[in-house]
């Protein structure tokens, strides 16, 4: 465990340069003082890695110091070409680099390692989209994953409802969620995400842009994921719910709603039913959501959604009425 541990260390200084004490213990998981007891370590192997002192200050390795690292456990091995995903790889134009880069890193394996791609390939597979839909790759996608790699501006046509319009964005990443493209890029001084398949035009300019080395695409998306599902959680229901109602509730509804209904739940009553508020877009989308809760949830409240479904319930009862399926239909 320790012996991986110096070496992930050593890595981490090798690409980053310069570490804090901080920053190597949330990379490592360990304590400061574990860093610190490692780095001595590295030190008395013959490892030349030193500590500067100061506001910017850190660990580095003396003279752009590198150790050939080239030895891989099975694990690591496979686990290389799991990380991988040839799909979207492909619908961003990189289908032969990616290719090539796997074949390389084949070569490189040690004998006993070469099948990696072939034992992931037959039990791991990523397929992104959601059900029930038909995944099409936007035909801009390839420049706009050209202009993400280079540091490009580029000139786009963007539909917004019924306008099209003209923007200039510096691409700095690009994201796939279920199956949809979307673009983080800097508009300005802001950060926003736009569909890929809403552009209907894309220029790469020859125009390189500055990357602002802040900005950490997971975290963007990330907040701007959670900011855009609760902008659309507008109404509030009060609802009681079973536990299998509950498990239910996670399946069926946004995760974020399901998380804050679960946080803000009463202690469960004998029958170990919980009262809950549950943030949704609409009440229309709130009547299919307790719909497809069936008898696990009662709305208790706003009335007219509580009698909403009261009149369906109705319907239901008597549809499923003690007679013959077919009688009344041809």
């Amino acid at each position: 465990m320790r012996a991986s541990r110096l070496v992930s260390l050593l890595c981490l200084l090798q690409v980053r340069e310069v570490m804090t004490g901080p920053e190597l213990a949330r990379e490592l998981e360990v304590s400061e003082r574990t860093v610190a007891r490692d780095v001595l370590a590295l030190a008395a192997a013959g490892v030349p890695v030193y500590a500067e002192r100061g506001r910017t200050g850190g660990y580095r390795l003396l003279g752009g110091y590198r150790a050939k690292l080239t030895g891989l456990h099975q694990a690591e091995a496979e686990a290389l070409f799991l990380a991988g995903v040839p799909g979207p790889a492909i619908e961003m134009g990189l289908g032969e680099a990616v290719t090539a880069a796997r074949l390389k890193a084949s070569a490189a394996l040690a004998p006993p390692f070469r099948d990696a791609p072939q034992r992931v390939g037959q039990r791991f597979h990523l397929d992104a989209p959601r059900w029930f839909r038909e995944a099409e790759t936007p035909a801009v996608l390839p420049e706009l994953s050209r202009a993400v790699w280079r540091d490009r501006k580029v000139v786009a046509r963007y539909r917004r409802g019924d306008l099209e319009v003209r923007r200039e964005l510096e691409p700095h990443g690009l994201v796939l969620k279920a199956g949809v493209w979307y673009l983080a890029a800097r508009r300005g001084q802001r950060f926003l995400t736009y569909r890929v398949d809403r552009f209907s035009h894309v220029e790469v300019a020859d125009e390189q842009f500055t990357r602002d080395e802040t900005f950490d695409l997971p975290t963007f998306w990330e907040e701007k994921s959670d900011e855009f599902n609760r902008s659309l959680l507008t109404e509030r229901i009060r609802i009681r719910i079973s536990p299998a109602g509950l498990r239910k509730l996670h399946a069926t509804t946004e995760g974020t709603a399901a998380r804050e209904a679960e946080a803000a739940a009463s202690e469960p009553d004998a029958q170990g039913w919980v009262t809950a508020d549950f943030p949704v877009e609409s009440l229309d989308v709130a009547y299919d959501q307790i719909l497809n809760l069936g008898p696990e949830a009662e709305v208790l409240a706003p009335p007219d959604l509580r009698n909403r479904l009261a009149g369906a319930a109705t319907r239901l009862a008597t549809l499923y009425a003690d007679r013959d399926p077919g009688e009344g239909h041809l």
